[in-house]
């Protein structure tokens, strides 16, 4: 949503993808993610989150080997940055830059750690959770990711050329709904 205010308070559901959908994270074995020395350091970026904003609460979120879903909360009304001297300046920073500063420290780390060639896809997507129904579909959803693994669009040896496209923040939006919109998560 173009005009829709990303650093409101809410819930979103993010999915972010590795260039060409390439295995860095770790693989699945016997449906679960076994995180390799890349994967262990996306996941402690995400949890690096909430300690750098206070206003962000993390929910569920699975580490997969070429992608990352996770939920998370902006909550409150942002952290106090400045301002007047009777009136505080509180800035909350929208969903896009957080993600942003989720994916450019875990690059950095990655490639510090020997991951030279390693590269996030462009954009992300997101989706934003309007109620409880909709968040625990969400939570189902990605709790089982692992065990799905072998049916997920997201894994190469399962791709289909209509499974390709989905929406994406800031970048030109498709047609097609994302793969887990169709299996009632909304």
């Amino acid at each position: 949503m173009d005009e829709y205010d990303y650093s409101q308070p809410g819930h979103y559901f993010v999915t972010l993808c590795t260039k060409d959908r390439t295995h860095w994270f770790g693989e699945i074995k016997d449906g679960e993610i076994v995180l390799n020395e890349y994967g262990s350091i996306l996941q402690k970026q995400w949890n690096w989150l909430p300690e750098q904003y206070p206003y962000v609460e993390l929910d569920v979120f699975a580490v997969m080997p070429n992608h990352f879903h996770g939920v998370i909360a902006i909550v409150g009304d942002g952290c106090i940055v400045g301002g007047g001297r009777d009136r505080p300046l509180r800035k909350t920073k929208p969903l896009p830059e957080l993600i942003g500063a989720f994916k450019t420290t875990s690059s950095k780390l990655i490639h510090q750690a020997g991951g030279n060639e390693f590269h996030w896809q462009r954009s992300f997507y997101d989706h934003i959770v309007r109620d409880e129904l909709s968040l625990n579909r969400i939570r189902e959803y990605i709790v089982n990711n692992p065990a799905q693994w072998d049916s997920d669009v997201e894994n190469t040896q399962n791709v289909r050329a209509e499974d390709d496209a989905y929406y994406v923040h800031g970048a030109a939006r498709t047609q097609a709904p994302p793969h887990w919109v169709s299996k009632g998560l909304t």
